[in-house]
């Protein structure tokens, strides 16, 4: 039997607003930490967790959390592409990236569908001083990740953007849909040795998650040479410097930065979508950083 305390506990509960973020697996995830900052830092009052889905379970457990007074979701792999589909309605640039990181209830009841995965890239680029605006820029990988900051990159207006991939025709392909948003162009790996990459890259993002596996994209240093690569970013994170930016420090590269800002920056753009209020974003991921 629930006790009288418990109870109103529970209530209690029940009328703070509600937020997760939502996965499998989850129990790595650090959003619980990075909003509950954010929530003191701008002295709202939320609850925010992480909860488990079972695979085929998140049409079901989504729609559950807002029929039950849910207010807002952060989705990480794998159901970015169910949240998609999910979403009532759509922003352009999670049109755009065919995914969706971010949910929020709107007062009219619908559901809304964003990706902040860009928006935290550009953020936490110039954060630390990375240079966009006129700049050549080298993105290294294809995948979803990349599809989801190509459109807030491009809008910084870079003089060019090219995406290179092991496989061309998947690079290719992101080229062509978001040719219309910039200068942006294709080439395969082993390219990226021919004389029109030659003449060098002001920012190399490396968007592969060859670093999870201490392992390094499958180019060669001339991505750093000639103009000398002002900044290496890897959008994975760690305790120390990641593969891709020991090897960029290595071969001359003074300006490094890994994923673990864009990680706390998506998420402030994902609380500001929720609460109306941008966080400051430098306070968590000192937070993160110093974890043991």
């Amino acid at each position: 039997m629930v006790s009288d305390a418990a109870l109103d506990a529970m209530q209690n509960n029940k009328a703070i607003d509600q937020y997760a973020v939502v996965g499998n697996p989850i129990a790595h995830s650090k959003s619980p930490i990075i909003h509950t900052q954010f929530a003191k830092q701008t002295q709202q009052t939320l609850h925010y967790n992480k909860q488990l889905i079972a695979r085929g379970d998140f049409k079901k457990d989504v729609t559950a959390f807002f029929a039950e007074g849910g207010k807002g979701l952060n989705i990480t792999v794998p159901f970015k592409e169910e949240a998609f589909h999910f979403a009532t309605v759509l922003t352009q640039r999670a049109q755009l990236a065919g995914a969706v990181n971010t949910l929020a209830l709107q007062a009219d009841g619908s559901i809304l569908g964003d990706t902040t995965d860009g928006v935290g890239l550009v953020r936490d680029l110039k954060n630390h001083h990375f240079t966009l605006k006129g700049a050549r820029v080298l993105i290294l990988g294809a995948g979803g990740a990349v599809r989801g900051v190509l459109e807030p990159i491009l809008a910084e207006q870079p003089h060019e953007v090219v995406i290179a991939n092991r496989t061309l025709s998947k690079a290719q392909q992101l080229a062509d849909t978001f040719k219309p948003y910039g200068n942006i162009h294709a080439c395969a790996f082993i390219a990226l040795t021919q004389e029109q990459y030659l003449t060098g890259f002001d920012t190399v993002i490396n968007g592969t998650s060859a670093s999870l596996n201490g392992d390094l994209p499958p180019v060669t240093a001339s991505i750093f040479a000639a103009k000398k690569t002002t900044g290496a970013y890897d959008m994975m994170y760690g305790p120390t410097l990641t593969p891709f930016l020991e090897w960029a420090q290595i071969n001359g590269v003074s300006l490094l930065t890994d994923g673990l800002g864009m990680l706390v920056s998506q998420a402030a753009a994902s609380f500001e979508l929720w609460r109306g209020v941008m966080p400051e974003v430098n306070t968590a991921t000192e937070i993160l950083r110093n974890e043991p």
